[in-house]
């Protein structure tokens, strides 16, 4: 079941497939990451799954496998000045192009998670929770996750006191207790309106 969608795109004549998704629209702070990737029709990776049902020791071990296997692997981030400047859907829409872009091979074929790539001009299809079902996809937003995570842990370090290595950025409550205890960090999404509320950043009225 995992190749459903694969072998579909195959039937119609395209041999090289990629799986696109991104990760980091709900957190309050970094980067918004895209991965694409090209595996080999009905390679069997072992611990292949939803990226956000595996710990992560799991997706790193399994990320490792993927670079290895796969026949392109591409990322691109997209930083919180741009998210701030350009809104998430945009954001969103550039990472996607940017990972596609950068696959090493040319798609003939897109499988995104949920949403399409229109700046893509390739033949495409959404996969409503193609993180779940979709083999490619699965392993486009695992390699994300941990391209994602790893640079909130290096931000942790940059800016410390936020707790970046532990939430990676979500609006978790420690987070959020953070940012009023020391206001919003250098990576924080300050356009967005939690911190137009006096609920994390306390008001002047």
């Amino acid at each position: 079941m995992l190749w459903k969608y694969e072998r579909r795109a195959q039937a119609m004549g395209y041999e090289v497939v990629a799986g696109v998704d991104e990760v980091g629209m709900g957190p309050l702070a970094g980067p918004v990451v895209a991965g694409a990737v090209v595996l080999r029709l009905g390679d069997r990776i072992a611990g292949l799954n939803d990226s956000k049902l595996m710990t992560a020791d799991e997706r790193e071990r399994v990320d490792a496998v993927i670079r290895r296997r796969a026949v392109a692997v591409s990322l691109c981030a997209v930083d919180h000045t741009q998210v701030n400047r350009l809104g998430l859907y945009n954001a969103r829409k550039l990472a996607h192009a940017g990972a596609v872009a950068g696959l090493s091979v040319k798609p003939e074929y897109l499988l995104i998670d949920a949403f399409d790539v229109p700046d893509a001009k390739i033949p495409q299809l959404a996969v409503i929770r193609g993180d779940k079902i979709c083999a490619s996809i699965m392993a486009a937003s695992i390699v994300a996750k941990v391209a994602r995570d790893r640079a909130m842990i290096e931000y942790d370090r940059l800016y410390p006191g936020w707790g970046f290595a532990d939430h990676k950025g979500y609006a978790t409550p420690s987070h959020r207790a953070a940012i009023r205890r020391l206001g919003p960090s250098p990576i924080h999404r300050t356009s967005w309106a939690p911190f137009r509320v006096s609920e994390l950043v306390g008001s002047s009225s």
